[in-house]
């Protein structure tokens, strides 16, 4: 989850129990987000006006890894446009600074705790499509995979109605 908390300086923190590396995806998920936006004076003056904070909850699980890299760029493009993301949908993979979504590992896992958490709609790295093609017909029943390869084809689905960025 993401916040705006107005302040004299823009500025970037992340709570919750996060490693190295997930501490790292979120700072990349924050600059790709501004870079989104960087021809527009109004987004522009959101983010020198305002601390963002994004918080990633789960208790004292401790997490790390990259694979959350395009659920928090989510959070934050949702925080930018004011608009949230379609209902009942989850995602998973790696965000690079130039908006390529990468894979990830642990593709059943992810796959069996969204089905557990009633998802219909799944987005995961198109170089993963292969480990989902893999999986038990039981494990993904009643789920729409979509199979992505940028940050603008998650944005498509997340956000179907928000027009692109200019860039």
């Amino acid at each position: 989850e993401a916040t705006p908390v107005p302040a004299p300086s823009s500025g970037f923190k992340q709570t919750g129990q996060l490693g190295a590396v997930m501490v790292e995806s979120s700072e990349i998920a924050y600059s790709y987000v501004r870079s989104m936006f960087r021809d527009d004076p109004e987004v522009k003056e959101f983010f020198a006006n305002h601390l963002i904070h994004l918080h990633v909850p789960a208790g004292a699980t401790p997490k790390d890894g990259p694979s959350a890299g395009i659920t928090m760029a989510c959070a934050l493009y949702s925080l930018v446009t004011g608009k949230p993301p379609v209902d009942r949908v989850a995602m998973t993979g790696e965000l690079t600074l130039s908006g390529l979504v990468m894979p990830i590992g642990g593709v059943k896992e992810k796959v069996i705790a969204a089905r557990r958490a009633a998802v219909k709609t799944l987005i995961l790295p198109e170089e993963n499509r292969s480990d989902y093609e893999d999986l038990d017909e039981q494990i993904v029943k009643g789920i729409t995979p979509h199979f992505v390869r940028t940050f603008e084809e998650v944005r498509e689905i997340c956000f179907p109605d928000r027009p692109r960025p200019k860039r």
